[in-house]
């Protein structure tokens, strides 16, 4: 059964504009997917709610998004989360008698989006599917070129189910090898106080309310949640280093606070939001692109830097005007523009990118190529190499789409 108020899955969808979606790859073989996994301490801290959340952002920044498995454990916060995403049904498998319904994984290859949302990573599927666990269903869907967007429990993984045992007292039999986690191209780390994630309980927004006081007195103890969320943020930062982590809070977005806390902040790395990098040039038109870009970090809720690679010499009286402008519209805007010196400039766009830790490139289309330089790799593509793990993003020029549209 469909959760409420979702729409199921219907036709196809086009129009994509995304760079990655042109990448390079080997022949009769579509690149590999990214995945991004939103990892919490417990259930009831918001991860599926989070998925949903940014699998709307990608839906509304242009991507073909659909869910191919949600979970909502009876939640209404979660089932309206979903409302409006396209859903993928789910199919039914007989096991012993009983029909039980899983991820239609055959439907979502042939589906093909761009981006697809799966919850719980972990999940082990019924007997008789394509494969065992909902990770190696996973993998097939990102070797077919489908991003991904999953959620996980932190007690999950294989080499902590000794240490959650002990502090918890429970022994959780559903596990993924780590490996999983570490090829992971993004971790989301959805952050929430054990203090609030009891409020949540004893609200019923996590189990039923007849359930709560069992919960209360095994898993959900204090002591249990702030040692569980003290393993989730130092298990990310083992696991991905210097990798960037998002660190997100239902109840408002606050920081670490507490001497425990600021602990666990000092020994892991800052954890850091969505940062847009949109390359631009001293031309009238550009500003249509500043303000596409910043309506981008405002759904991601991102900061948002603009880059101008000039060629080395000296600037026109035309291009010094359009920078004033932009510079004023940047101002206007919060962003913050930068100029840049070189001849070099997908190298020069990635050590900016590095340098201010950039998760989305935007760029206008490119202007066809000419001459020699019609040998080179695209400045897109030259980009997803030099930045794997970065989104690359090209910004379709709807004045020129409505206009072949009228014709």
């Amino acid at each position: 059964m469909s959760p409420a108020g979702l729409t199921p899955l219907i036709g196809d969808s086009s129009g994509r504009n995304l760079a990655s979606d042109i990448a390079p790859a080997g022949p009769g073989h579509a690149a590999r997917g990214h995945l991004r996994v939103v990892l919490g301490m417990a259930a009831g801290v918001g991860k599926t709610v989070r998925m949903l959340a940014e699998g709307r952002t990608e839906r509304d920044g242009g991507r073909d998004v659909v869910i191919g498995l949600l979970e909502t454990h009876g939640r209404a916060d979660t089932a309206a989360a979903a409302v409006g995403l396209e859903l993928v049904p789910r199919r039914v498998v007989s096991y012993r008698g009983t029909e039980l319904e899983e991820m239609d994984l055959s439907a979502i290859l042939a589906r093909a989006p761009e981006l697809c949302l799966i919850d719980e990573l972990a999940h082990t599927n019924a007997p008789g599917l394509e494969h065992e666990k909902r990770y190696d269903d996973v993998e097939d869907v990102l070797a077919a070129g489908i991003d991904v967007l999953s959620t996980l429990n932190v007690q999950h993984l294989e080499s902590l189910n000794d240490q959650v045992a002990e502090l918890s007292g429970i022994r959780v039999r559903e596990t993924i090898p780590d490996a999983v986690l570490a090829r992971a191209d993004e971790i989301v780390v959805v952050d929430l106080t054990p203090e609030e994630l009891i409020e949540r309980l004893r609200a019923g927004k996590v189990y039923p309310l007849g359930h709560v006081d069992a919960a209360l007195n095994n898993f959900f103890r204090i002591e249990n949640l702030s040692a569980l969320r003290e393993v989730a943020l130092r298990q990310v930062a083992q696991e991905v280093g210097t990798r960037r982590l998002a660190a997100a809070s239902l109840a408002g977005g606050r920081g670490l606070v507490g001497s425990r806390d600021q602990t666990i902040a000092r020994e892991a790395p800052s954890a850091v939001s969505e940062r847009l990098l949109a390359l631009v040039e001293p031309y009238p038109g550009a500003q249509r692109l500043v303000r596409r870009a910043w309506r981008s970090a405002q759904r991601l809720g991102s900061e948002l830097d603009l880059l101008w690679v000039r060629a080395p010499g000296t600037i026109s009286v035309e291009q010094e005007q359009s920078l004033t402008a932009l510079r004023q519209l940047a101002s206007l805007l919060g962003a913050h523009l930068l100029v840049e010196e070189s001849d070099t400039v997908a190298e020069t766009v990635a050590a900016v990118a590095r340098r201010q830790g950039t998760t989305y490139i935007l760029l206008g289309r490119p202007r066809p190529a000419r001459g020699l330089a019609r040998l080179q790799t695209p400045l897109p593509l030259r980009l997803l190499e030099l930045l794997p793990g970065v989104d690359v993003r090209i910004v379709a020029d709807r004045v020129k789409r409505t206009t072949e549209e009228q014709r």
